[in-house]
This record gives structure tokens, sequence and C-alpha cells, in this order.
């Protein structure tokens, strides 16, 4: 094995929860965070999982703005709920990703991260050894879609048999397997002092995968 691909959020950082991402908001404005739970009710949080919003950025933004226009909120704390939704620094990693990400490099494999995400990522990787970021903005494709995994391939000049698949949903990181990844899943992220990586170098240095 030469390359891993790793999802980013649930896997390798923390997926921020509604009521988090609505508190760090109010708390950014200076408003009470205890109304938090009174946003979030007001929010049809449905509609924020349409279809295709994280394959182009211009649509996340439209729907995103449009559910909370018809949730009544105003746009000061519309926009603060949009800088805090497309902010990598919010989504801890982690605590073992670091640690994870440098022996791989260290013993010679290569690393990249694939996410259906609707903002560049690339600055909470900064001092990580990442080669390649598939961001789904910017080829407006989304797992679990064979089209985005061949991406991820191609970036990586690896095959797939040759290519272990890390992330922590079976219905989209698990599709990796239809074009031949083999797939790790791990239990989702519930808190960043969570060590499951270790799976990942137990498989790929602890064999001798090092070339």
């Amino acid at each position: 094995m030469r390359a891993v691909i790793f999802d980013w959020r649930g896997t390798l950082v923390l997926t921020p929860t509604f009521r988090g991402w609505v508190t760090e908001a109010l708390r950014r404005l200076g408003r009470d965070t205890s109304t938090a739970a009174d946003v979030i009710a007001a929010i049809d949080v449905g509609r924020l999982d349409a279809p295709g919003v994280d394959a182009d950025a211009t649509l996340h933004r439209e729907t995103y703005y449009g559910a909370f226009a018809d949730a009544g909120l105003d746009d000061e704390l519309a926009d603060a709920l949009y800088e805090v939704e497309s902010d990598p620094a919010f989504n801890p990693f982690a605590v073992d990703a670091a640690a994870t990400l440098n022996a791989l490099h260290d013993n010679g494999i290569r690393i990249a991260v694939l996410s259906d995400i609707h903002f560049d990522v690339r600055p909470a990787f900064d001092g990580l050894p990442v080669d390649s970021f598939v961001l789904s903005f910017e080829h407006g494709v989304v797992k679990p879609d064979p089209a985005i995994f061949r991406i991820a391939l191609d970036e990586l000049g690896t095959s797939p048999d040759e290519t272990l698949m890390v992330g922590d949903r079976a219905t989209h990181d698990g599709a990796g397997v239809n074009v031949g990844l083999p797939t790790l899943l791990v239990p989702p992220l519930r808190d960043v002092g969570d060590a499951r990586l270790h799976l990942v170098t137990n498989l790929m240095v602890a064999n001798g995968s090092k070339r």
C-alpha cells in the first residue's frame, strides 16, 4: 500500500453539533448563548443538507441564507452562523490526527484528504503533511459518486489496490469500494480525545507499507 485517502469531518476532525454551531455564532456576536435552542428550533435544519449543496459553494450559501431568512433570523446572526459553518478552525482535530499523518508521511506513504465541503480546508492543515486535497466544491461532485474517488487517485498517482480509503460513513466513504479501494471505516469522532487513527498506522506502517 502506497497511499491513504482520509475523509475530513467525522474522521480527522470533530463535526460541529447544531448547538455548538449556533452557540459559537451567538458568542462571537456577544449575544445571549442561552437562546441557542430557540434559534435551532426556528431553522428548518433539513434544508441545510439539500442534495448538491457541497458540490457548489454558491448553492450552499444560497441554501443556508434562504433557511436563515425563512427562520426570521436577522442579517447579523445569519452572517455569523455562516461564518462559523465555513470556519475550518471550528473543526478541531482528533488527538491522534497529527501523529498519524506524520507517521504515514515519515514512512513514505502519500496522503490525500477527500471531503464533501463547501470551503477550503487547507489552512487547517498548516504544517501537516498532505499531498493532495480533493474538495467537493472544487470539482462539482460529492461522495458517494465514484468520480470523486477517481479524482483523488489521479492526484495521488496511485491505483485503487495500493490505496486505503479511511472514513466514518459507510454510505459515503464506504463507496470507495465501488472503484476498488480497500476501505477502513472508523467510528465517527464524538470527542477530540477519542483515539481511533492508530488503526490506520497499524495497517499501513506496522505491516511494512513503506516503499
